[in-house]
C-alpha cells in the first residue's frame, strides 16, 4: 500500500458519476456507515424488525434525481485500503466499513478502541481505560494477524507483533475505513483478519483554515488540539497537534488510579506540478507516559516517509514510497527497568496501469525490522523482499479481482498468498460476491527469540478464507450480509511461563449483518455478529474472544442542536486458552449531544457508559479483573469546520 494513502476525492479527477456502469470511481464527502452483524434466530429476527421500516420508507418514498448521487455518495462510500485503489463499497467485493468525519465527530471518542467496539467483525479487549494496553480482533483473529496502517503506513511493534491502538489520539484522524477478511496478497505478513487504516485530516482548499478544540471531564481529564490546512498554487498542506491527559481509574479492584498523557503532532505536505508529477511527506509522533499497575512507561509512537508519484503515460502511473514507523517503550516496574524500541523501515514501488474499464497494479516492496532494548535477543533484525501483483476486471454485469504476492523473509522464509473475488450486479442495486483468499502471520521477534518463552523453531501461520456475501444499496439505506470461514495452520500461542508453539488447526466461522440510513435528519447504523473461533485440537473457543456483539448507533439534527447514542452488547467470553475462567458479557450505552451556537462554533457533551456498567474484558494473571472506567462525561468546545 503506497504510504500517505489519499482519501478518494483528494483530486478532482477521482470524482465522478455514482453509478457503477458508467464510471469506475465515485467521490467522497462520504458518511460511510457499513455495519456487520451476528446471529441467533432471535437476534436475526429482530435485526430484521428494526430494519423493515427503513426498507419501507426507502421504497415509499424514492429521493429526487437531485438528491439521490448526493446520499448514495454518503452511503456508498469510496473506500481506498480494500484493492489499493479507489472502489465504492459495492464494487470492492469485499466487507468493509468506513467511519467518516462526520461518525469521528459526533461520537468525539477519548480512544480509537472505543470507536472500532462493536464496529462489524471487530472485537476489543482493554486491561483497563485510558492509555492501557488494548488489543483489537477482526473476525477473530488476534491482534497480531491484523494490520494497523496510518496514511498508507503500517504501524507495529515487531517484538509483540501487534499495534499499540491505545497510544493514538481519534481526533487526530478524519476518516477509518475497516477491511475484513484477508489481505496477504496485498500487504504482506499478518493480514489475515483484515486491514484497518487511519487518514490524518486532509487539505482543503483554499486557506488556510484552522480548527480548535478544547475540553475536558471525568477523571481529571483534559483534551486540547489545534490544526491548519489549505491549499495553494498545486501545494497542499495540514499541520495538527493535540494533548491529553487524565488522572485516570484504577486497573484493579482496590487499587490507585493509574494516569494517562499523550501529545501528538502531524505534519503533512504535497505539491502537484504541471506534468500531473507529485511528491509528499508525512509525519505523525505521539508521545507520553502511562501508568499502570506495578509501574509506568513512556512511549513513542511515530510514522514517517516522503513519496513521489510521477504519470509515465497517460495511462500508467508509478509512485515509489519511503517510510519508517518506530515503536517505542521503556518502562520502570517492580521487575526493573525494560527498553524495547522497535523499527521498520520500507520502500515500495507501485505502479497502477488503466485500462478503461479495468486497471492492473504490480510493484515490489523491501521492508527491514531492527529491534534494540534491554532484552538479549538472539537475533536483532531482518529483511523482506516481496513482489505483488493485482488485476482489477470490470465486465459489467460481473467483476473479477485477483492478486498474487511472493515474500521473501530473512526469519521464516519464502510465503506466497493469493486472492480471488467474484463479483455479480444481479440488478442496479444487489450485489453478490463470493471471494477466496490466503494469509500468512509472521513470527514476531518475541515469539522466535524473547528469553524463557521464544522459540526460534516456529513456523509462519498460514490461512485460507472462504467467503459468500451480498450488499443492498440504495439512495437512502444499505444492508450488507457476509458468511465466511477461515482455517488456519499453525497458530502461534503461547502461555505465561512455557515455550510458545504452534496449534495444528485452527477454525474461525462467522456471519456478519450490517445496516445504515439516511433518512430526514436521522442518521442510523446497525451491526450484528456471530463469530466461532475453535482450537480444533482442543474444541475450546480461542481465549478473550466474544462470539457475539450488536452494536446500534442513532442520531439525530435537531435545527442547531444534534443528539445521538450506541448501545454495544457482546456476550461472555473466557480468558484462558481451558475455557475454565469465564468473564461475563456486558452492555453498554454512550450518550452525545451537541450545538451549533455560531458559525464555526460547536460545543459537545459525550456520556460514556452512561448506565454506569461494571464491566471487564480481560483478567490479571493471578485472576483479578482488569477494570474497565464506570460513566464518564466530557464537554467540548470547537471552532472550525
Amino acid at each position: 500500500m503506497a504510504a500517505f494513502a489519499r482519501q478518494p476525492g483528494d483530486r478532482p479527477e477521482s470524482t465522478v458519476q455514482a453509478n457503477k456502469h458508467d464510471a469506475v470511481r465515485v467521490s467522497t464527502a462520504s458518511k460511510g456507515l457499513s455495519m456487520n452483524a451476528p446471529l441467533s434466530s432471535r437476534g436475526l429476527a429482530a435485526f430484521a424488525l428494526a430494519a423493515l421500516p427503513l426498507a419501507v420508507q426507502a421504497q415509499s418514498s424514492p429521493a429526487s434525481p437531485a438528491d439521490e448521487p448526493s446520499d448514495a455518495q454518503q452511503l456508498n462510500p469510496v473506500v481506498v485500503t480494500a484493492a489499493l485503489a479507489p472502489r465504492t463499497a459495492d464494487e470492492t467485493l469485499s466487507s468493509v466499513s468506513v467511519l467518516d468525519e462526520a461518525t469521528l465527530r459526533r461520537q468525539d471518542p477519548t480512544s480509537v478502541t472505543d470507536l472500532l467496539r462493536g464496529q462489524p467483525g471487530v472485537d476489543v479487549t482493554t486491561n483497563g481505560s485510558f492509555g492501557k494496553n488494548s488489543s483489537v480482533y477482526l473476525r477473530g483473529t488476534g491482534n497480531d494477524q491484523n494490520v494497523l496502517l496510518i496514511d498508507g503506513i503500517r504501524l507495529r511493534s515487531a517484538t509483540a507483533g501487534g499495534a499499540a491502538w491505545h497510544y493514538l489520539d481519534p481526533r487526530m484522524f478524519q476518516r477509518a475505513e475497516i477491511v475484513r477478511g484477508p489481505r496477504g496478497s496485498l500487504f504482506g505478513a499478518d493480514a489475515v483478519g483484515g486491514v484497518v487504516q487511519l487518514f490524518t485530516h486532509d487539505a482543503e482548499e483554499g486557506g488556510p483554515h484552522p480548527r480548535i478544540s478544547a475540553g475536558g471531564g471525568s477523571f481529571n481529564t483534559q483534551r486540547y488540539s489545534a490544526g491548519f490546512s489549505g491549499s495553494e498554487g498545486g501545494t497542499r498542506y495540514s499541520f495538527a497537534g493535540s494533548h491529553f491527559s487524565t488522572d485516570g481509574t484504577p486497573v484493579r479492584r482496590g487499587g490507585d488510579d493509574k494516569g494517562y498523557d499523550n501529545t501528538t503532532a502531524l505534519a503533512r505536505m504535497s505539491h502537484t506540478f504541471g506534468d500531473g508529477s507529485e511528491v509528499g511527506v508525512l509525519a505523525l509522533r505521539a508521545r507520553g507516559s502511562n501508568e499502570f499497575d506495578g509501574g509506568e512507561s513512556d512511549f513513542v509512537q511515530q510514522v514517517a516517509g516522503v513519496y513521489t508519484e510521477l504519470p509515465i503515460t497517460a495511462q500508467w502511473t508509478s509512485r515509489l514510497t519511503l517510510s519508517e514507523a518506530r515503536d517505542e517503550l521503556d518502562s520502570l516496574d517492580d521487575f526493573g527497568d525494560s527498553i524495547i524500541d522497535t523499527r521498520t523501515q520500507t520502500l515500495r514501488w507501485q505502479n497502477t496501469l488503466d485500462l478503461g474499464m479495468h486497471e492492473l497494479i504490480a510493484g515490489a516492496e523491501y521492508s527491514e525490522d531492527r529491534v534494540s532494548g534491554s532484552n538479549d535477543y538472539a537475533v536483532d533484525s531482518r529483511d523482506n523482499v516481496a513482489v505483488f501483483a493485482q488485476g482489477l476486471l470490470d465486465f459489467a454485469p460481473f467483476a473479477v479481482q485477483a492478486s498474487l504476492r511472493y515474500d521473501d523473509n530473512q526469519a521464516y522464509g519464502e510465503e506466497v498468498t493469493g486472492g480471488l473475488a467474484l463479483g455479480y450486479d444481479l440488478d442496479d442495486r444487489h450485489t453478490l460476491r463470493a471471494s477466496y483468499g490466503t494469509a500468512f502471520k509472521a513470527p514476531s521477534f518475541n515469539d522466535l527469540y524473547f528469553p524463557g518463552f521464544g522459540n526460534p523453531d516456529l513456523e509462519a501461520e498460514t490461512s485460507e478464507t472462504v467467503e459468500l456475501g451480498v450488499r443492498g444499496q440504495y439512495a437512502r439505506w444499505f444492508w450488507d450480509s457476509a458468511l465466511y470461514q477461515t482455517d488456519i495452520d499453525n497458530l502461534i500461542a503461547g502461555q505465561r511461563g512455557e515455550l510458545t508453539t504452534n496449534i495444528p488447526t485452527t477454525r474461525i466461522r462467522g456471519i456478519e449483518l450490517s445496516a445504515g440510513a439516511e433518512l430526514d435528519d436521522w442518521t442510523l447504523a446497525a451491526a450484528l455478529t456471530y463469530s466461532d473461533p475453535e482450537n480444533r485440537a482442543t474444541g475450546k473457543r480461542i481465549q478473550r474472544r466474544a462470539s457475539q456483539s450488536l452494536r446500534l448507533d442513532a442520531d439525530r439534527e435537531l435545527g442547531d442542536w444534534s443528539l445521538g447514542g450506541s448501545w454495544i452488547v457482546q456476550n461472555h467470553r473466557y480468558n484462558d486458552a481451558e475455557n475454565e475462567e469465564r468473564i461475563g458479557g456486558y452492555g453498554l450505552v454512550n450518550l452525545r449531544a451537541g450545538w451549533q451556537f455560531a458559525p464555526l462554533w460547536s460545543a459537545r457533551l459525550t456520556v460514556e457508559n452512561a448506565l454506569d456498567k461494571d464491566y471487564v474484558t480481560t483478567r490479571f494473571f493471578d485472576g483479578d479483573d482488569y477494570l474497565s472506567a464506570g460513566r464518564a462525561a466530557f464537554v467540548s468546545v470547537h471552532f472550525g469546520h
